[in-house]
Order: structure tokens, then sequence, then C-alpha cells
């Protein structure tokens, strides 16, 4: 069982402040082991609910009665298949002096589940749990990581062939078993053509008018599918950033796939790390793994992350702000990275307080004043200091 000891913690010290806490995130990114984990080092009593057990189910057949006389700790697994129950952990947790607290697990986005419990407002932190990453691997796994991706069934298999087995039925099972489980009515071919179309545009700015044209559907119907899988953690839709310039920006979001697994298995990538490397969006895919390290290794709020453009070619891979403060990151497929005009418009227009260049080699050095390169595998050492 691979316990993860960071997420632990911080599941940990939310549970001391919140009545209900919510565990999110795509579907086998350990969510389960990790409410084991918590659950085992509890001091007190533990009671554990996996509502895709029809026995679990069914002993929730009148929640009220079921859930009230419980204390300790209540685990609830899968409760997207439950919304009746947010009503009823509004009651409970509202309680007079009640110490008793509910962990409840979700495969999905926390607006997701957030929108099925609006009664839980003010009273459930949500802590989002995606693949694993460098920190927790190591970084001489980072091309195993990149290359098969974080979820760890994929990552640990033993072998690439059996890697590559499990993220393609892990697709199926998603297409055929999740997205009616919840509630989206979508035919598995249909979202599964667009999945493997928006793969290709991954790194890339959302065009709806273009892929709407391209799939033969109208504009509005593609957007519904690209927030059905970023509603389920499939894809991460990154916004721009924009404000008050005297230059044109670019207000179209950028798209991701949130697993380079994943990726590289719609894209019928081969096995090895040469086929990687010479495949046509591998530059693509770089960057949208490094992006995802680099949110992690800050321990950043997706909500607090941009990418920005003006439309006379400036750009910024990453804009993280916190607290008054912006951080640039500018990500490059190479071990030797150069200072580019692009670099200076966004730190000078964007009022970077420091600009970091993250690349594929092994060392860091002062690119110029406030641009520094890092590398992409000792990226969570070198950005300790900024850290929340």
């Amino acid at each position: 069982m691979f316990v993860r000891q960071n997420h632990a913690r911080e599941v940990a010290r939310l549970l001391d402040e919140f009545p209900v806490v919510a565990i999110v995130g795509a579907r086998q990114t350990g969510k389960t082991t990790l409410a084991q984990a918590i659950g085992d080092s509890f001091g007190g009593a533990v009671h554990r609910f996996d509502l895709e057990d029809q026995r679990d189910d069914a002993r929730l057949a009148a929640p009220m009665l079921a859930l009230e006389p419980l204390d300790g700790l209540v685990i609830l697994d899968e409760v997207q298949r439950r919304p009746d129950l947010f009503p009823v952990l509004r009651v409970l947790a509202d309680r007079a002096g009640t110490r008793v607290r509910y962990l409840i697990l979700g495969s999905a986005a926390p607006e997701l589940i957030q929108g099925s419990g609006e009664s839980l407002a003010g009273r459930v932190a949500f802590h989002e749990l995606p693949g694993l990453d460098l920190a927790e691997t190591g970084a001489e796994q980072i091309d195993t990581l990149w290359r098969r991706g974080g979820l760890p069934r994929s990552l640990l298999a033993a072998n690439e062939t059996a890697s590559l087995r499990w993220r393609r039925e892990y697709i199926r099972a998603y297409l055929e078993r999740d997205i009616p489980a919840l509630g989206f009515r979508l035919a598995p071919a249909t979202l599964r053509r667009f999945w493997n179309m928006l793969a290709h545009y991954s790194g890339q700015l959302w065009n709806g008018a273009e892929l709407a044209r391209a799939f033969g559907v109208s504009e509005p119907t593609v957007r519904h599918y690209l927030d059905i899988l970023a509603a389920t953690c499939m894809v991460r839709v990154l916004p721009p950033w924009h404000e008050n310039v005297g230059k044109r920006q670019v207000k179209a979001p950028k798209i991701y796939l949130a697993d380079s697994g994943l990726l590289h298995a719609l894209l019928d990538i081969g096995q090895t790390q040469e086929a990687l490397l010479g495949h046509p969006r591998v530059g693509a895919s770089w960057e949208g793994y490094a992006l995802h390290q680099i949110v992690r290794s800050l321990n950043a709020d997706w909500r607090d992350c941009h990418h920005w453009r003006l439309h006379t070619g400036a750009e910024l891979d990453l804009l993280v702000t916190r607290g008054g403060r912006r951080l640039g990151f500018e990500i490059k497929r190479t071990d030797a990275p150069r200072v580019t005009p692009s670099m200076r418009s966004a730190l000078d227009v964007l009022r970077l307080e420091k600009l970091y260049v993250v690349h594929a080699g092994k060392d860091i050095w002062p690119m110029a004043e406030r641009i520094v390169a890092v590398p992409l595998a000792g990226l969570f050492d070198h950005l300790r200091d900024e850290r929340d």
C-alpha cells in the first residue's frame, strides 16, 4: 500500500478544522487508500461505507437513521453516487457540540461535488488528490513518471506493456461505467472520439469553433464535452490572465490532459522513451507534464494559476499569483534554455517577482536579473522557499 504522507497530513489538519472534508480527484489516484491510512491512525471509532458496494448502499437506505448514532470518523466513499446524503450531512455537522468528522471521497472535481452539495457550504473543506508527483517518486523516476503518468497502478506496473494495458482499460471503464454513473448521458464512443481529438490539442489554446467543425457538432456541444472531462479530472483548463496593460491579450484558455500517461495512451505512443521522444506531440506532452509538477511543487491552488499571451506573440506558460506576489514559469524541452524577448516582455508587463525557466537538464543557474533556470528533476527542492 503506497501511503501518501503529505496528503494524509493535510487531510488530518483539515479534519481538525472542518466537520466535513472531501477528498476529490480522478479514479484510481489513491483516495480510498489514503482514507484507509487516515482511518487507521484516527484516535477513535471509524465507520466506513463504500457506496459502490450494494450492501453499504443498502445500509444507508435511511441515511439519517444510519448515520446519526455514529461517532468518531465516518468515511463515505464514492459519495457522488448519493447526492441525497449532502442535506443529511449538513444536519449532522450542525449538531451542537458534535465531534464527529465526515470524510467523503468523490471521483470528480471539487466543482462537481460542490454543485451537488451546496447545503454543505461553510462546513466542508476540499482536498484534491492528484496522481503521484516527483516529490513522491523521486527525481530518478522523472522519465518513467512522464511516460506512464502518475496514476499509481500505471506507474507501479511490472513493465511497460502492463502499464499501457492498464491505462487502456482505465479509459474504457471511465467511458463505459464512470460517465453514466455520474449522470452524464453521452455515448461512450462519442466522448472517446472527442477525448482522442483533444489529446492532439493538449497544450494549445481552446478553439471551440475549430473543434466543433472538426467534430461535426455545435460549439456549445464541444464545450459541454470539455466540461465533462474537466469535471471528472481528465482535463485541466488553464484560464488566461488578463488585466489593463495597454496591450491586446488572448482571452482563450489553454487545455491540458491531466495525466501524461493517459495522454500517451490516447495518442497511441509506443511504450519506449525513444518512441515518446520521437513523437510529434512530445513538446506538448512535456509542457503539460512539467506544468502539473510545478503547481504541485508550489502546493498552489489551481484557481491562482493562469497562462498569459499577447496577440503580438509574447507569452508565459504559467503565472502563479499568491499573496500579492507573481511568479512566472516558462517550460522548455531542452537542457540549455536561453533568455528570449518573450520572457523579458512577460517579466516587465506582468511585473513578475521572478521568472523560472523550467528545463530538462540537471543544473540551476541565473539567466538574467530575476530570471533563473531550474531543472524539472530538482524542482521540489529549488522551489522550497516559494511554497506555502
